[in-house]
């Protein structure tokens, strides 16, 4: 079938397996033409393998630390006439590229929050890869059905307090307007930081100790983002900021539990990026727009596998002086949040209208880069190919 992408709001139906492919092998192709990370982490567990971040940093330990991986992940898989998500086919080919120059990488598909899925990762590590340098807490998921009293908590991405009126943009039509964003009640708040706090973090670290796993120097990092004070209003004053606060609870108790080992916990902010998940959040598209244009003109600006690599050649490395707020977290959004950076996105801020986002944004950039997500617009692939989606190959 010729597989094209269907857009229904802030999701893509259809993955192309092809371009799913191309993508993994451009980013492992730019991993493997830097110099060798300097790393001890030869065995790497990240959650929330198959996409974004997750996937990028499973890329950098194998292709630029020689590390073997097991990635967890959950994904739909592909029927005859359905494709599978992208994830799948992204999985699909880090495997093979991995084996391909003789590298250990299994990826196991199940819900990351329950219990099983635990255990299973702890059985597949003791048998396959004895113990666990680095674990990536990378996970991203709108729901999550606690393991240990069966409630289904769903996130909501909402303000705090009272309502908020604030800029944004339809990235279909590229119109700017305003919208009033109603605040969320406790109970929301509470079902966000369930989902999107630090407790199930706290459970993987916890199995992996349990069953003994944990290598002499474990480190463990889970991944965070602030944003400037122009996505403050949804982010660190609303629902997300509850959960943020409660990520960086967990870093502190996970860092005393680790203290023994010795071990080390921390979050890592990150910049921002174009993902389904930050798609869908009112004002972002806008301000990554903004952005981007603006960091490219800097020529700071960075795709996802850079900024990851940048985190493992500067940050993770062997030696290496962690660039630490306050909060013992590791700052990578610094690029970002330069001053002189944030500057010129609020000035621009202040001017954006549908009529001159073209000039003052990147909107172009922002659909490119969700489109890729997919396997969509990729260099050297033709999409007029007929792909068979249950088998990810070409027929």
């Amino acid at each position: 079938m010729i597989i094209a992408p269907r857009i229904r709001g802030f999701i893509c139906t259809t993955a192309h397996p092809a371009g799913c492919a191309a993508n993994v092998h451009e980013q492992v192709g730019l991993v493997r033409s830097q110099a060798p990370l300097s790393s001890n982490a030869r065995n790497v567990l990240v959650v929330g393998a198959s996409g974004g971040y997750g996937l990028a940093s499973r890329i950098a330990a194998a292709f630029g630390g020689g590390a073997a991986t097991l990635g967890v992940s959950f994904e739909r898989q592909p029927t005859a006439t359905r494709t599978a998500t992208a994830g799948w086919y992204n999985n699909i080919a880090f495997e093979e590229a991995a084996k391909a120059q003789g590298l250990y990488a299994t990826t196991l598909d199940g819900d990351a929050f329950s219990d099983e899925m635990k255990g299973t990762v702890t059985e597949r590590i003791r048998s396959d890869m004895g113990e666990i340098d680095l674990l990536i807490y990378s996970l991203a998921s709108p729901v999550r059905q606690h393991p240990r009293n069966g409630q289904r908590y769903r996130s909501s991405i909402k303000p705090l307090g009272e309502t908020v009126h604030i800029k944004t943009v339809n990235v279909e039509k590229g119109d700017v307007h305003e919208v009033d964003l109603a605040p969320a009640s406790e109970e929301e708040a509470a079902s966000t930081v369930a989902v999107m706090g630090g407790e199930d973090w706290e459970m993987w670290v916890d199995a992996l100790a349990e069953a003994g796993l944990m290598a002499k120097g474990f480190r463990t990092v889970s991944y965070n983002y602030l944003g400037s004070e122009l996505t403050w209003p949804i982010y660190r004053n609303g629902t997300l900021g509850r959960a943020k606060e409660d990520l960086d609870r967990a870093a502190k108790a996970l860092m005393a539990r680790l203290a023994n080992l010795p071990g080390e916990a921390r979050v890592v902010t990150l910049k921002a990026i174009v993902s389904q998940a930050s798609s869908a959040i009112p004002v972002v598209p806008l301000y990554t727009s903004l952005l981007f244009r603006v960091m490219k003109d800097a020529r700071v600006h960075e795709e996802i596998i850079e900024h990851i690599h940048r985190l493992f050649a500067t940050q993770l490395a062997d030696g290496a002086r962690m660039n630490l707020d306050e909060q013992g977290r590791i700052r990578m959004d610094d690029w970002e949040l330069a001053d002189d950076i944030q500057e010129e996105v609020r000035r621009r801020w202040s001017l954006v209208t549908s009529e001159n986002l073209a000039q003052l944004g990147d909107l172009e950039g922002v659909r490119a880069d969700f489109l890729k997500i997919f396997g969509f617009g990729l260099d050297g692939v033709d999409y007029s190919t007929d792909q068979d989606p249950a088998l990810g190959r070409m027929v």
